[in-house]
């Protein structure tokens, strides 16, 4: 592969760690380079020619662009993978794999990390808000756990990019709701057998510490 491939993210951003992992799992060589939105940098002259939405991530392919992190993982495992395992060709299975990705930007991160994280990393929330934040976020447990009922991945019997995406958000609702092997097993399964992915720590390590900085003075009052 002789591509040039550029990553423009955010570490704690879970898009961005989708696309990280993506990358890590077909062994892309690619360059990061960081954009802060609390900076602005996303909303520089150059930036926005690249991406007129001033959305992070976004990559960069031999001076083409992408943006959306489902968009860009899908491309990836379509033009990179071996095989078609992380993005099967198969429509069926692709359908799944392609609801489960819409699941996690619509369910996941708009409905639960936009709406509920950056207000607690915020410390904008009231009782009532962090009550209806762990509602919302069990719900996606058991929406997972009803997912993973049948199959040892979200989408199938082998691993996809639909689990990639979803580890990057779940693994940040963890730090507020825990997951809990009792309640939802398959689910808690699921993520102690991708959290042993050879990239995994290398991955999301930073990003979530942040998160968890950002979250704590939060869930600590709100635990009190």
């Amino acid at each position: 592969m002789t591509d040039k491939i550029i990553l423009y993210g955010l570490d704690k951003s879970p898009p961005v760690r989708a696309v990280l992992l993506t990358l890590k799992a077909l062994n892309i060589d690619y360059e990061y380079v960081s954009v802060n939105p609390l900076k602005g940098e996303q909303k520089t002259e150059d930036y926005l020619k690249k991406n007129p939405s001033h959305t992070i991530p976004l990559l960069e392919v031999d001076g083409r662009h992408i943006a959306d992190s489902h968009a860009i993982i899908a491309f990836l495992a379509s033009k990179y993978g071996k095989d078609d395992k992380l993005y099967p060709k198969d429509l069926y299975q692709r359908a799944v794999v392609d609801q489960r990705l819409h699941y996690e930007n619509g369910g996941i991160f708009s409905n639960v990390i936009r709406k509920h994280l950056r207000p607690l990393g915020m410390n904008q929330y009231t009782q009532e808000d962090a009550e209806a934040a762990i509602k919302d976020i069990i719900d996606v447990y058991d929406v997972l756990e009803a997912y993973l009922s049948e199959n040892k991945y979200i989408a199938g019997e082998h691993l996809t990019i639909a689990d990639l995406s979803i580890l990057s958000s779940v693994s940040a609702l963890d730090i507020v709701v825990p997951f809990n092997a009792e309640k939802w097993p398959k689910f808690y399964a699921w993520f102690a057998e991708l959290k042993k992915l050879p990239y995994y720590e290398e991955v999301t390590a930073k990003g979530l510490k942040e998160i968890e900085d950002a979250l704590k003075p939060a869930m600590e009052k709100y635990r009190k």
